[in-house]
């Protein structure tokens, strides 16, 4: 897969990391000549200085039908204008990321089908974990740098709160589910047998609270 990326974000950067580390070839497009020469000494990937809402632009960096036009920028209403210019470019599939609720619907009127909204993807994310019990999805990510951690309280606690257990520092508490009941998590909760508790995390601190909740 060949995947054109408009937006130097975290986020961009990111889901650019993934899809080299998977093997395909990727292009960032974006208008900071300083953020794309820093990528370029850490990332093995196009690099492309210019308006990605605009149609050189996006010829510039198309090769064929097959190529993925994934638009992260800041701001929606340019990741809006920025598909629709890559899709009658040629571009077989486009992807644009929407913070904005009210732009939604623009999205199914220009019958762009691909969205990204990541604010409800997070939501959905925390609410399927509370009501089903199931693991929060971890594809549900914080940009690239948090993520959404669900635990459970092992049969040995000994009991007390949050504030008594040695959790990482990043770990910030969010909600729980005991006995098929939610509550809302603070340092002051005490901890209960099989409680389930969901936090949001530095990723690279997740497996120490996955530790600290060991059995």
């Amino acid at each position: 897969m060949r995947a054109i990326i408009l937006g130097a974000s975290r986020f961009g950067t990111a889901i650019a990391e993934n899809l080299i580390n998977a093997k395909h070839e990727v292009v960032i497009i974006d208008k900071d000549r300083e953020r794309l020469e820093k990528l370029s000494e850490r990332l093995d990937c196009g690099m492309i200085e210019g308006d990605g809402t605009l149609p050189t632009t996006l010829r510039e960096a198309f090769s064929d039908s097959d190529d993925v036009f994934i638009a992260v920028t800041n701001a929606s209403d340019d990741n809006i204008l920025a598909s629709i210019v890559a899709r009658s470019v040629g571009y077989g599939r486009v992807i644009p990321q929407i913070t904005s609720r009210e732009l939604m619907d623009i999205c199914k009127e220009l019958e762009l089908k691909d969205v990204i909204n990541p604010h409800a993807a997070v939501a959905e994310s925390i609410c399927a974990g509370l009501e089903d019990k199931a693991a929060v999805d971890n594809a549900a990510m914080l940009n690239n740098e948090l993520a959404l951690k669900r635990v459970q309280v092992p049969k040995d606690h000994p009991g007390g709160s949050l504030a008594d257990m040695d959790l990482p520092e990043s770990a910030r508490p969010i909600a729980g589910i005991r006995n098929e009941k939610e509550f809302f998590l603070d340092p002051e909760t005490e901890l209960q047998t099989n409680d389930y508790l969901v936090f949001a995390i530095k990723r690279d601190e997740a497996e120490t609270l996955d530790r600290a909740f060991a059995s």
